[in-house]
């Protein structure tokens, strides 16, 4: 596994990279029309993460483990993605308006999933699950713009706010008492997506949800609305 550098300082979480690509076009003007110059970094990176987390419709069988998939322009072109993706898209649009930002993940246990996947994954264990730390007032705070408001209110899951001061991270239990989220282990922010990690820990841990062609891995789930095959069995139980 490539050896990235964890928890970098903010000057090294700037810059633009082949994932985070934060001086494309698109993403330097979707940042200037969501953020206001006068404001503060902390009220400018709130709307950065409200903007992600409900303009762009959370799908967890969109993956693409590749460079071209997981990039920030990628998301916004597509209009969804799966955690990591939108993390990468909310630390991209916060480097593009001066704001530092690292990419960081953890393992969690999901409760909220599908047949399809639990058949296909064999474990409701989510590697890498992805989030975004930004630097604001002089220190790292987590912000996870994963699921929009219309997917937690659909499934009545407590949606993740974020005020810019603490944490934002997904809740042990939804709305109704039932287990949401589980962190099992933290896999460390960095400055750079540490792809070759990702990829080595999905092949180990998922293989009958990946094929590989050229090098990359792109998901065998066929279905491409993963909040219809929850809502059915929802329904169904």
């Amino acid at each position: 596994m490539n050896a990235l550098k964890q928890y970098p300082p903010p000057e090294e979480c700037l810059g633009s990279d082949p994932c985070v690509d934060s001086d494309h076009p698109e993403i330097v003007k979707l940042a200037a029309s969501v953020t206001d110059r006068q404001a503060t970094p902390l009220d400018n990176a709130r709307a950065l993460y409200y903007w992600v987390r409900d303009e762009i419709r959370y799908n967890a069988y969109a993956l693409d483990i590749s460079i071209r998939g997981l990039r920030a322009s990628t998301t916004v072109a597509l209009g969804e993605g799966w955690c990591v993706p939108k993390a990468i898209l909310l630390s991209a649009l916060c480097r593009a308006v001066g704001i530092p930002a690292r990419l960081g993940y953890a393992d969690v246990r999901n409760h909220l999933s599908t047949a399809r996947m639990r058949e296909t994954m064999q474990t409701d264990v989510f590697y890498y699950h992805g989030y975004s730390s930004i630097f604001l007032e002089g220190k790292w705070v987590k912000a996870t713009p994963a699921f929009n408001i219309e997917l937690c209110d659909k499934f009545g899951l407590r949606p993740l706010e974020f005020n810019g001061r603490e944490d934002s991270i997904y809740h042990e239990f939804d709305v109704a008492g039932h287990r949401h989220m589980e962190y099992l282990a933290d896999r460390g922010e960095f400055a750079e997506v540490p792809l070759d990690n990702i990829i080595d820990v999905f092949r180990e841990h998922y293989p009958n949800l990946f094929t590989e062609r050229a090098g990359v891995l792109k998901s065998v789930t066929k279905s491409t609305r993963w909040d219809s095959d929850v809502a059915r069995e929802s329904k169904a139980d």
